[in-house]
């Protein structure tokens, strides 16, 4: 039972103009590759009359792409002060600012005979991913209700997937896709930053921060009332009134003050483990190969694009799907789940690379690898990876913890970006062996070490990692593992 639209609305307002963006940005750059490269060329030959050689295209071309990455770095640093200085819902509202700039300088970069105006763009574009990553699901989870917390958070993961869809849609040849319209392409962002700054307002602040952070009990009372329409949240304000005189005195913590902290190994391990392989099993690499296999499978080049958009529509199903199901079946089966099937398809896939050319249907195999390895990665890890920070830490570590997530996140995906190419050139058919390791491991940590948060207030949550935390005293000789990890990070 859906307590009122509201709720639904918010998500939708937040989401549009959040997650979205990151998916829609991470997959319109892949259409125009060719025309802005050739853009690059013919900019620097007018200017100088010398025509730039291919290997410093590909080299302006890697500072583009990896401009996204630094700026998502950024905007998960400043996400944490701006959560806690400006609220959850104003910050969101406020970030649509970077993207209207990036939408500016990437749609007049032709008309400037600028290409470095779209390395800015990417970078401004970025910083607008980092903030709402961070901020999107932590303002989510604290306006949701405790049995649909796991669901409304969850709808990030969705929105990013839905971006990603649109993303490739828009970026068809017919659509916006061609040579003339790629300036149009990349600074199509701006109509989602436009629904946002419309809708948004319309809806309250997180109820949390209302009350928790600011102390403003009637605030947090009428943002109650909308978000749960005629339903008793008596007891809901209870264990937010517990929540607030739990943390009274204390001020917002910052990222190194979590590291400090005895009281938070266990859920600052679990955040740091859960979101660096997020980005290091591989998934976004398989995007990566996607063409490149389905060419080897024998569809048409003009037709691949079309087939790509499947490989997106995977990831949206299953994260919609795990929308349903995670308060249900709870966050550890399906991280669980999600992890070791994606290690299983890892070691099809490399067997299938690698007898490619031998046997004739090995190709199919990989494509259908392919779709099988975005499908567990949208299940699982996709999703209740930005949920959990929200969930093991309190209100006065939350913002730090995101930062903590979000700049691994990043971090990881340049990485892996940077990465990926000499990976291949080097491991060729074996190439998902790294990724491999990285699921396995993460699988074993989460079925040793992750308690299930399902339908636990965060008052609960913090008490049972209470529990493991100070074990570590009684137990020294079982735990000597992350007492080790503990020191280095220090």
């Amino acid at each position: 039972q859906l307590q009122s639209k509201i709720l639904i609305l918010t998500v939708c307002a937040a989401g549009i103009g959040g997650t979205f963006q990151y998916g829609y940005n991470i997959s319109i750059i892949n259409a125009p590759t060719s025309y802005i490269q050739t853009f690059m060329n013919e900019t620097w030959l007018d200017r100088t009359g010398v025509p730039l050689e291919s290997n410093v295209i590909l080299l302006l071309w890697s500072f583009t792409v990896s401009a996204y990455p630094l700026g998502g770095l950024t905007g998960a640093v400043v996400a944490g002060p701006m959560a806690i200085m400006l609220g959850r819902k104003m910050s969101l509202l406020l970030n649509n600012v970077f993207v209207i700039i990036a939408a500016v300088l990437s749609g007049f970069s032709r008309m400037a005979k600028s290409f470095e105006m779209i390395m800015v763009s990417r970078f401004f574009t970025g910083v607008n991913a980092g903030v709402s990553m961070n901020i999107q699901p932590m303002y989510l989870a604290e306006s949701a209700p405790k049995k649909l917390r796991g669901a409304v958070a969850l709808t990030s993961a969705s929105f990013t997937a839905l971006g990603l869809v649109l993303g490739q849609v828009v970026g068809l040849r017919e659509l916006l896709g061609g040579e003339e319209s790629w300036p149009f392409l990349l600074a199509s962002n701006v109509v989602p930053a436009l629904i946002q700054l419309t809708a948004l307002p319309w809806f309250p602040e997180s109820p949390r921060y209302l009350l928790i952070d600011r102390g403003d009990k009637e605030s947090c009372i009428s943002a109650l009332q909308k978000l749960r329409g005629n339903s008793d949240f008596s007891a809901e304000l209870e264990e937010m009134l517990a929540e607030q005189a739990a943390v009274k005195g204390q001020r917002a913590k910052n990222p190194w003050e979590l590291f400090q902290n005895p009281a938070l190994r266990w859920q600052l391990m679990s955040i740091v483990v859960l979101s660096s392989a997020m980005q290091l099993c591989g998934n976004d690499s398989m995007y990566f190969y996607a063409a490149y296999v389905f060419q080897e499978a024998g569809i048409p080049q003009d037709k691949i694009p079309y087939v790509v958009i499947g490989t997106g529509s995977c990831e949206l199903i299953t994260s919609v799907t795990c929308n349903m199901i995670i308060d249900y079946a709870g966050r550890r089966p399906l991280l669980l789940g999600g992890y070791i099937l994606m290690a299983g398809w890892a070691i099809v896939f490399m067997v299938a690379l690698s007898q490619q050319t031998q046997i004739s249907w090995m190709p199919y195999l990989s494509m259908a690898c392919i779709f099988a390895y975005i499908l567990s990665f949208g299940i699982g890890p996709a999703g209740v990876t930005g949920v959990l920070p929200t969930e093991v830490f309190d209100q006065m570590s939350r913002p730090a913890a995101y930062m903590i997530c979000g700049s691994l996140l990043w971090f990881n995906l340049f990485l892996v970006g940077t990465a990926f190419p000499f990976i291949v050139k080097s491991l060729a058919h074996f190439c998902y062996v790294p990724f491999l390791v990285v699921c396995v491991c993460t699988a074993l940590y989460v079925g040793f070490f992750l308690p299930e948060t399902k339908g636990k207030s965060f008052l609960e949550i913090s008490e049972e990692f209470k529990k493991r935390n100070f074990k570590a005293h009684t137990h020294a000789g079982f735990y000597k593992g992350p007492e080790e990890i503990k020191s280095t990070v220090l």
